[in-house]
């Protein structure tokens, strides 16, 4: 049975910041993951660039195995009722599965005390610091870079979504080092070296 791949999409997600992990999991291990979406509800998600998305599941209804949980960035992260995804991103960090975030969804977790303890990064320390208020008390911890994977916690700011992907892709060990920085390297450059004997 294929281990799920959880991406949390709400209205206005940032499309861009799924496509690379997403199509990279289904490239590197597409008989061992299956790539599934989670929405507040199971009805169309659009994108900022305008993509409907029919999710696979709502929170009530979405499995309770999974291999990681992926909090994908947008406009909607601020909303109250983005407070609704609070419950699954608490238990998956208490369980110990692989939670990632980028851009805004990285500083929502922020807001609910979970980058207090590890190294993380988010779009601004500053902007982090003023929405989550007395909730974050984790600055240093905060590490000025596109991402950062502290074990199984990823964090990444919205211009980093191959960085984002690449440090998902070694939290969950999908393939060797060496092929995930090829693939990275090929996406962000252009190429890549050569199998290395």
């Amino acid at each position: 049975m294929k281990k799920n791949i959880l991406f949390v999409i709400l209205e206005k997600f940032a499309d861009w910041e799924a496509a690379y992990l997403s199509s990279a999991i289904r490239t590197f291990r597409t008989d061992q993951y299956a790539v599934k979406t989670v929405s507040l509800e199971k009805k169309a998600v659009e994108s900022i660039g305008g993509f409907r998305v029919i999710p696979d599941y709502d929170i009530h209804d979405m499995p309770r195995d999974y291999e990681a949980l992926i909090l994908i960035g947008g406009t909607s992260w601020r909303d109250d009722l983005a407070q609704q995804i609070r419950p699954l991103a608490e238990r998956c960090y208490h369980d110990g599965r692989i939670l990632a975030a980028i851009c805004d969804a990285s500083a929502f977790l922020g807001t609910i005390g979970l980058l207090n303890n590890v190294r993380h990064t988010s779009n601004d320390c500053e902007n982090l610091k003023q929405w989550a208020k007395n909730a974050y008390t984790g600055e240093k911890n905060y590490i000025v870079e596109p991402a950062v994977r502290d074990e199984r916690i990823i964090t990444a700011n919205g211009a980093a979504s191959l960085e984002f992907a690449r440090e998902v892709l070694m939290a969950l060990n999908i393939a060797s080092e060496h092929e995930i920085l090829n693939w990275y390297k090929f996406h962000k450059y252009g190429f890549y070296e050569g199998n290395k004997n």
